[in-house]
Formats: C-alpha cells, structure tokens, sequence
C-alpha cells in the first residue's frame, strides 16, 4: 500500500487511534516513531490524547512505505527523508543582506573581544597589556632568598596536631 492510495480524511488534527488505523500499524510501532523521528510533529497535551497533523499522517503512511515496502532501516528512512527535504545550506549572501550596519558592528565588536578573552585566558601576552603582570610576592622572595624558608617549622607543628587529635 503507498502513501497515495490510503485517503486521508480532510481533516486539520488526528488522534493516535484514528493514525494508527489509517497507516494500519500498532499504537506502540507510532510511538516508537515518534522517538527515531523527532519532527514528527505530535502534539501532546497534559492529560490528553496524542494529536497529529494532516502533514503528519502523509509522514506516517511515507515513513510505512520507506520501511515496509522498500525495505529501508529506521536510519535509511530517516536519510532518505532529509534528502527529500532537501534541507538548504546557509548562504552568505542572503545572511549579509539581512544584517545590518550596525548589527555587523556589533558582532566584529563581540568577535574582538572574544579573541582578547580567549587570548588571555590562553595566557599569551596581548600587546600593550602590561596591567596584568603577575608576579611573585615580594615577602616570599625575600624568604626565599636568605633560605629562611618555613618549611621546617610546618613540619614541627604536624606532630603536634596528630597528637592532639588522638586525644
């Protein structure tokens, strides 16, 4: 049975039992559709019935004869579906004309910044950035270099502070 020969009703909604009996096929098989197709628009309301389309019902009755007729996977259908479509590639062109001036300076303003971001966070010096040196503290280098270091007495305390915890 192709999609052409089943006659739709001339109807805007649909519920799953009246779908399920025009493509003839079990309510579990359209709910599991539903899952591998997700633009198969159904239109659940909380606690109500599930609804589709007039546009869905063809997608069913197409999906029934791509799977049961030529044979196809869900995957093979679902390609096969996307190639028919045929869905367009972004153009540049169109996209430029729809943008303005403004908008364009806008985002060139966004892209710059996001590029110093990402270059500061990268760690690589951007030029003319000399607020944000970071340096060691002076305190700790003075300790350091007459070798005065307090490691030691860190090492003093532990000791002391396992002893009183057993207590």
């Amino acid at each position: 049975m192709t999609p052409d020969a089943v006659q739709i009703p001339n109807r805007s909604l649909f519920r799953q039992p009246e779908v399920c009996e025009l493509a003839q096929v079990q309510p579990y098989v359209l709910r599991s559709w539903e899952a591998e197709f997700q633009d198969l628009g159904v239109a659940k309301v909380q606690g109500g019935p599930r609804v589709y389309r007039k546009a869905d019902v063809e997608r069913v009755l197409k999906i029934k004869h791509l799977l049961f007729v030529e044979g196809l996977t869900l995957a093979g259908a679902r390609r096969r579906l996307q190639d028919e479509q045929g869905t367009p590639a972004p153009d540049g062109a169109a996209l430029d004309d729809l943008l303005t001036s403004d908008a364009r300076e806008r985002i060139l303003s966004v892209r710059k910044s996001l590029r110093e971001l990402s270059a500061m966070l990268a760690g690589r010096p951007v030029a003319g950035d000399d607020e944000f040196a970071l340096e060691a503290p002076v305190a700790k280098r003075a300790a350091a270099a007459r070798g005065n270091g307090s490691a030691p007495k860190a090492a003093a305390k532990a000791p002391a502070k396992k002893a009183a915890k057993r207590r």
